[in-house]
């Protein structure tokens, strides 16, 4: 038995380190996978399907299939109608892999993982740590963008037989982002630490996040999705949310603790105040009791991860031209 898996995005962050975890995972093939034209919605769809059928044609009578979501350029500070735009995008490929699986029959053996954000899901949340059990609330766009995508899968897991999971992922950092795209924390302050712009914190240095080291949360997403074909068998069109955190919450100031440590200086900040910190929560520890025994696994301490971040970004900055990942 093979699961055979496409990754859409696999250029960046959290699709790279899919790719590698695919390709050291016994039972798993990795597809390959040709960037989508994301430029109108014609073209979009066209090359979704032709990109479902070569993935689902390679399917076997024992095997199975997933198609692992990991693209879109949204950030926190996105606009409305640019968070509109890639849930739009989102929903047409969704019903092309709909279409697609339901005509070849194949529906009941796939899978759909989507990335949610815990941070803009649960950042007006109450009584942390925050499970999946407790009540989401958005105070911001992006969170609201989350959870409407979110129910989107949903509705293709229920329309179309394909089991979903929605894996609300804590704060992702590590190797492998572009330099022209710099999204999390940690990777601005690494990015501040190796050149002359420092990094801005706009908010209090007691701030909580839970970090999850990118190879890590790669794994648990493989895991996840394992634990899903396995339970979906008998549950057409199952949706599971998960919160991927590591379940270790640390303050900013003890972020610039272990930079000062590594860089044997003092981190490259500036402090601040913005009127969009008023949409940062002031703890957002995480918790999981959605598949615990998932998260019980060692975990890539903050430090190394931290150096394996600044050692990555040192040299696509020592190497002219190169933005992009290794």
């Amino acid at each position: 038995m093979t699961t055979y898996a496409r990754v859409i995005g696999a250029r960046g962050l959290l699709g790279s380190a899919l790719r590698r975890a695919i390709d050291g995972r016994r039972g798993w093939t990795d597809a390959g996978a040709a960037p989508l034209p994301w430029h109108d919605d014609a073209s979009l769809v066209s090359a979704a399907r032709d990109s479902t059928h070569d993935l689902l044609d390679r399917v076997g009578e024992n095997d199975h299939w997933t198609i692992i979501w990991a693209a879109g350029a949204s950030v926190t500070a996105s606009s409305p109608e640019s968070l509109a735009s890639e849930r739009h995008q989102l929903e047409l490929v969704l019903a092309t892999i709909a279409a697609v699986a339901n005509d070849l029959g194949l529906a009941g053996r796939g899978t759909f993982f989507y990335p949610s954000s815990a941070g803009g899901i649960y950042a007006g949340s109450e009584h942390p740590p925050f499970t999946e059990s407790t009540v989401p609330a958005p105070i911001a766009p992006y969170g609201w963008y989350k959870l409407s995508c979110e129910a989107s899968t949903a509705a293709f897991a229920e329309s179309s037989g394909v089991a979903v999971l929605n894996g609300r992922i804590a704060n992702l950092f590590g190797p492998g982002q572009r330099l022209d795209k710099m999204q999390g924390l940690i990777s601005h302050l690494a990015l501040a630490q190796l050149s002359p712009q420092p990094a801005s914190i706009f908010v209090s240095l007691d701030t909580l996040r839970d970090y999850i080291y990118v190879d890590d949360c790669a794994a648990l997403i493989l895991d996840a999705l394992d634990r899903l074909r396995i339970e979906s068998a008998e549950r057409r069109g199952l949706v599971i949310t998960k919160n991927l955190a590591s379940g270790r919450a640390v303050t900013i100031a003890d972020l610039l603790g272990y930079f000062r440590l590594l860089s044997k200086g003092h981190p490259h900040v500036m402090l601040g105040n913005s009127p969009a910190s008023s949409l940062q929560a002031r703890d957002l520890r995480l918790g999981s009791e959605v598949w615990p025994d998932l998260d019980r696994r060692d975990l890539t301490p903050l430090p190394v991860g931290i150096h394996a971040t600044i050692d990555d970004i040192r040299f696509r900055l020592q190497e002219p031209g190169r933005v992009s990942p290794r």
